[in-house]
């Protein structure tokens, strides 16, 4: 199974990079946690729709086929990281491959919002859009470890 994050933004500085690749590499083999940067639009003297519009157009360009679509949104459904332990398994279930999608500084065009199967949250609060690559990896490899009874995880 693979568990895509199409991600709004490039040049991530350093830190970012080191936390995202920290936690992906921990995954393991049947989970493999891959990501894609989608390179956002310009912001010079164009409105905030055209820029979304550009940006979710790059987005289902890269989306992989068949898979599982999750929106992340500061507006979606909060669940705790042992209900996503749980999420995992039965994505793991199913078959198909899971792709989380985090929108840039103006966050997601409503249409990519639509054709999500879901909406999460990681928090309530407005994240910077590299600092949540980092939190997502971590809690989906904290996911992980609970499904396999890993020590990393304590209640």
């Amino acid at each position: 199974m693979k568990l895509h994050i199409l991600a709004v933004g490039n040049k991530m500085p350093d830190w970012i990079k080191k936390g995202y690749a920290e936690y992906s590499e921990r995954m393991p083999k049947e989970v493999e946690l891959l990501l894609a940067e989608i390179k956002p639009e310009k912001r010079t003297g164009k409105k905030t729709e055209q820029l979304l519009q550009a940006e979710s157009e790059r987005i289902r360009t890269a989306l992989p086929p068949q898979c599982y679509i999750i929106a992340l949104d500061e507006s979606g459904t909060q669940i705790t990281t042992v209900r996503l332990a749980g999420r995992l398994t039965e994505w793991m279930e199913s078959g198909r491959d899971v792709v989380f999608i985090i929108g840039g500084a103006d966050g997601l065009h409503p249409g990519i919002k639509q054709m999500a199967h879901e909406k999460l949250a990681l928090s309530a609060m407005t994240l910077p859009h590299g600092l949540v690559r980092v939190l997502l990896a971590e809690q989906l490899y904290r996911a992980f470890s609970i499904t396999r009874n890993h020590p990393y995880h304590r209640a």
